[in-house]
């Protein structure tokens, strides 16, 4: 069965972030994506210029015309902007119950342009951390979240993860922003806390690595038997996509990760002429065939209670 993956998202033009990149990964992981916008940006790699909010009722009705037809099997929140979107979009999860859902709280892009309206970060936490399954915040965005001060240090995430752990079923912490050679995430489901740990990959290019993350969780809960092994699959996918991030050479910024680095080889052009050769042999032989997404790169991993 092919999984169908929902993204409500703001835009990106330059196709790193938000929808764009939630489609890009959606599609990478071998799941079919929708989409509803919930604003409309002007940004390119060095930040962003200016945002439309979408209102609240529009983002209402392409969501009972999607629910209404298509079977949803996971949803990935993004950037919701004003508390009218958010309550639209709580109030859509709550009416149709989708089996799988992952907030990314987006409040500031990776150029630190605030996203997020002053009033809407109240409701995000009453109203929508608790009718998803998963919230993913960097350490900006759970000291927003919990109005306090952002975490130093690896104890200091411990203590925002168990208490977004009250708010929110499921909560992974990203610990990006702390200094070392390596990358320290938390993962809180049911309440037991999982520390997630891997080499940082030396690349300036991590335009929308938090989009990319979320998007690649939801796509993979369905695929998976449980939030942690959805989480674990998605780092991976994650890493190998900063790893190939230098070979798009996109714009004069911080760039975007490299969506389909496990489906795209040198060669562009040849490489779809290989393709359409190869599939095309494979129907004269009377094959089906299939794409599997490669993801490589084992975190070190250790469990506490």
């Amino acid at each position: 069965m092919i999984f169908h993956a929902l993204s409500i998202a703001g835009t990106d033009p330059s196709g790193g972030a938000g929808i764009q990149a939630d489609l890009k990964t959606f599609s990478a992981l071998g799941v079919y994506g929708t989409a509803v916008i919930s604003a409309l940006l002007a940004q390119n790699t060095q930040g962003v210029a200016a945002i439309h909010p979408v209102p609240g009722d529009f983002v209402t009705a392409p969501l009972e015309s999607l629910f209404d037809d298509v079977r949803i099997d996971a949803v990935k929140i993004g950037l919701l902007g004003t508390a009218d979107v958010i309550e639209a979009v709580a109030t859509a999860l709550e009416r149709y119950r989708p089996p799988h859902v992952v907030l990314d709280p987006v409040m500031a892009a990776t150029s630190g342009d605030r996203l997020l309206a002053s009033d809407a970060a109240r409701a995000l936490r009453e109203r929508l951390l608790p009718v998803v399954d998963l919230v993913t915040p960097n350490l900006p965005e759970a000291a927003l979240l919990l109005g306090e001060d952002e975490a130093t240090d690896e104890e200091g995430m411990y203590g925002q993860l168990e208490r977004l752990g009250r708010l929110c079923p499921g909560v992974l912490i990203k610990g990006g922003h702390l200094r070392g050679p390596e990358s320290v995430d938390l993962v809180r489901i049911d309440g037991r806390t999982t520390r997630l740990s891997a080499a940082r990959v030396p690349t300036r290019n991590t335009h929308g690595t938090g989009c990319t993350l979320s998007a690649a969780i939801a796509a993979l809960r369905p695929q998976r038997p449980d939030w942690t092994g959805a989480v674990l699959a998605a780092k991976e996918y994650l890493t190998g996509a900063l790893l190939a991030a230098d070979s798009l050479d996109v714009g004069h910024g911080a760039g975007p990760v490299h969506h389909f680095h496990a489906l795209w080889l040198q060669g562009g052009a040849d490489r779809l002429r290989g393709v359409d050769h190869g599939l095309q042999r494979r129907v004269d032989l009377g094959v089906a065939t299939g794409l599997e997404p490669a993801v490589g790169v084992d975190p070190e991993q250790s469990t506490r209670d």
